[in-house]
């Protein structure tokens, strides 16, 4: 298997019979703008559909995405791609110088440095600085930030920031990770929006040639069918794709009651049995088709050579099915083991309009509601409504959370009927990824 430096030397040596499209961008623009001008919406949508099929035929035809340009050898983690500058980072042969300004009328300067882009983000380095003699208080520290990022036809969202002072602080240079870019975009624009002390904001678009001859392709891009069945569903891996930037894991979850998990849990990435460090979850819930979906980041692989890839499920959603219904004859502050958790009835309080049952549970255990209920003089009664969570101190280093549920019911409460509840439960299950083997 050939390790990450032979791929990227095979991809550089490609890359001298690689040329992207300059014209590009202007030919679908000045496609578009042919379009004569709508008399019925029927032919308007006629003729932007034919225009949408020429502009995909000609990115399809002519254009080839070119793949670690500007890549001179050293890898990154994402904490030092965070803490460097753009210059430092651009010394290794990282991403595209930009230097686009912008001058505000207090003599504030906002600047693009440069971008770095792959296949699973865009790294947008920046700095803001202060006139001559002037600092920035924590107040202008909060004062700037960036509203959005346009390209050809596409708006990328932006996923996270860090910033840091430079200079004392008269400057201060940051990073802003958005959405990868799609390879025919050829103009970025950045909005920077700036907080006025009269409460309203100001905006300040900055534009830029993107040249994705100097953007990076993926290290290592697979498909995957693998997947790790949990309770009331299963955990299905989409794909890896591993970035001199990061390695991001996708995939859906495909669950019982068409629901997102109430807990996602802890996964590892083990590379050769190392792991690697995680930095969290990201996902969009469910979307407009019913997919269930979610993206894993991790740094970037290590550079020797790949002889395993394992993703290990360490905890997840978990669901206890309560079978028999619980007592409510004698309320205490006394626990109830109930399957793999506990959980406390504090109190059952008559009120006006009915009863009050008072239950307390960790943290991590929610109880399901859907159907809950109580047995109260030979009838069925469900809940009627319930309160917020509300801290209980043991006053010995724990805390529970308690909560009322109401009933409408003059009949003293017997028992309380309760599908079960959702945990973090722990599995600690391993795949074996094919990275490479297929």
């Amino acid at each position: 298997m050939t390790t990450i430096e032979e791929r990227l030397k095979q991809h550089r040596q490609n890359l001298n019979n690689i040329q992207a499209p300059s014209g590009l961008e202007d030919r679908l623009r000045h496609a578009l703008d042919r379009i004569p001008a709508k008399r019925k919406k029927r032919n308007s949508a006629r003729m932007w559909f034919a225009a949408t099929a020429a502009a995909i035929v000609l990115i399809v035809g002519t254009y080839q995405y070119p793949a670690f340009a500007y890549y001179s050898g050293k890898l990154f983690n994402k904490t030092e791609l965070n803490s460097l500058s753009f210059s430092e980072v651009a010394e290794h042969g990282y991403g595209q110088s930009v230097n686009k300004s912008k001058t505000l009328d207090d003599g504030t300067v906002i600047t693009i440095n440069g971008v770095i882009a792959d296949d699973n983000a865009l790294l947008l380095y920046y700095s803001i600085k202060r006139p001559e003699g002037s600092v920035f208080t924590d107040d202008y520290f909060s004062r700037y930030g960036v509203s959005k990022m346009h390209g050809f036809l596409t708006d990328y969202n932006m996923k996270e920031g860090s910033s840091n002072y430079r200079m004392g602080k008269s400057e201060y240079e940051g990073i802003y990770k958005f959405d990868p870019v799609k390879p025919f975009s050829r103009t970025l624009t950045v909005t920077f929006n700036e907080r006025l002390d009269n409460g309203e904001q100001a905006v300040y678009p900055i534009s830029f040639k993107y040249d994705a001859n100097k953007a990076m392709n993926s290290l290592l891009k697979e498909e995957l069918t693998e997947s790790l069945p949990v309770d009331r569903g299963r955990i299905q891996y989409d794909s890896l794709t591993a970035s001199p930037t990061s390695t991001m894991v996708k995939g859906h979850y495909e669950m019982d009651n068409g629901e997102f998990p109430y807990f996602v849990g802890q996964t590892e990435l083990l590379v050769n049995g190392i792991e690697v460090q995680a930095f969290g979850m990201r996902s969009n819930g469910i979307t407009d088709d019913g997919v269930q979906d979610f993206e894993l980041e991790f740094d970037v692989l290590p550079t020797d050579k790949i002889e395993s890839v394992e993703l290990v499920l360490h905890n997840f959603d978990g669901y206890e099915t309560i079978e028999q219904p619980i007592s409510l004859a004698s309320p205490s502050d006394r626990s109830i083991r109930i399957g793999t958790e506990k959980l406390w009835i504090r109190s059952v309080t008559p009120t006006d309009k009915g009863y009050d049952v008072v239950i307390a549970r960790k943290q991590f255990t929610i109880l399901d509601t859907q159907h809950l209920a109580i047995q109260a003089g030979g009838s069925v009664v469900p809940v009627s409504s319930i309160s917020r969570s509300r801290p209980w101190d043991l006053h010995n280093g724990n805390i529970l959370w308690e909560q009322t549920y109401s009933f409408n019911t003059k009949e003293q409460p017997e028992q309380l009927l309760l599908d079960g509840y959702h945990y973090i439960k722990t599995y600690d299950k391993t795949i074996s990824l094919p990275i490479g083997k297929r």
